[in-house]
């Protein structure tokens, strides 16, 4: 989550977009009703973040939408220009042999189904999470260590159709405070019944006073259409030491 929380380096030092932001809300007059709360502004920027961001996603969509060509069935895609030897032998080097009454070769939409999110750190037993999680998004999945080595991991399956540009798109909140944007490609994806596994490079979780506390994080697979696959969001810790393992 660099994939966490990498906009925070171990040394404790912020994003200059965040950066920025605090500056320019030191200079500009504000009008706050005196009753609403520090954290309740936080909160409502974090929503007005959150939905302009799903407004220009939407529309990107819209736009895309108008601009596709004709889509074809993967079976259709192995048929079409049979007679071209190199765009054949291309076509069986990206999707193999593909059994289409078990990948749905049928349907002209791909489909993409994350079943794990996983985070990896060294001599910890491994935290692996199902896909949809089963905790209320508001309650702490996890805690990590400062200062701690770590890997986020994924599993996914592709069915139905070829995933082209498949992306995740990383944000995470800190007191209400944006300290991460993260967008990541994945690659371009041929149906199959096995799972693929992609697992991000080494980061590590920051260190420092004001490093701990409470982060809010929301993730989400995008491809090259705008089509979006997963919008999830939850709550983890980074605290001093370790939680004791029960």
């Amino acid at each position: 989550m660099s994939a966490l929380v990498g906009a925070i380096s171990k040394d404790i030092t912020f994003n200059p977009v965040m950066e920025k932001e605090e500056k320019n809300k030191n200079t500009e007059p504000t009008h706050d009703d005196p009753e609403k709360t520090e954290g309740e502004g936080h909160e409502d920027d974090e929503d007005d973040e959150t939905e302009e961001e799903d407004t220009k996603q939407k529309k990107a969509l819209e736009k895309k939408e108008l601009e596709l060509g004709p889509q074809f069935s993967l079976k259709e895609q192995l048929e079409k220009d049979k007679d071209d030897e190199s765009l054949r032998r291309w076509k069986e080097q990206l999707l193999g042999t593909v059994d289409f009454s078990a990948v749905g070769g049928e349907s002209k939409e791909p489909e993409v189904k994350i079943q794990s999110l996983s985070i990896l750190c060294k001599d910890r037993p491994d935290l692996v999470f199902a896909i949809p999680l089963a905790v209320n998004p508001k309650d702490r999945l996890f805690t990590l260590k400062e200062g701690s080595p770590y890997h986020v991991k994924f599993t996914f399956v592709v069915s139905s159709n070829i995933v082209s540009g498949l992306k995740y798109i990383h944000t995470v909140w800190k007191a209400g405070l944006k300290v991460d944007n993260t967008k990541i490609m994945l690659g371009t994806f041929s149906p199959q019944l096995e799972p693929y596994t992609y697992e991000m490079e080494e980061e590590t979780t920051p260190s420092g006073i004001f490093a701990r506390g409470s982060y809010s994080a929301r993730s989400k697979f995008v491809d090259d259409d705008g089509k979006c696959y997963l919008d999830f969001s939850y709550t983890f810790d980074i605290q001093k030491n370790w939680p004791s393992i029960t």
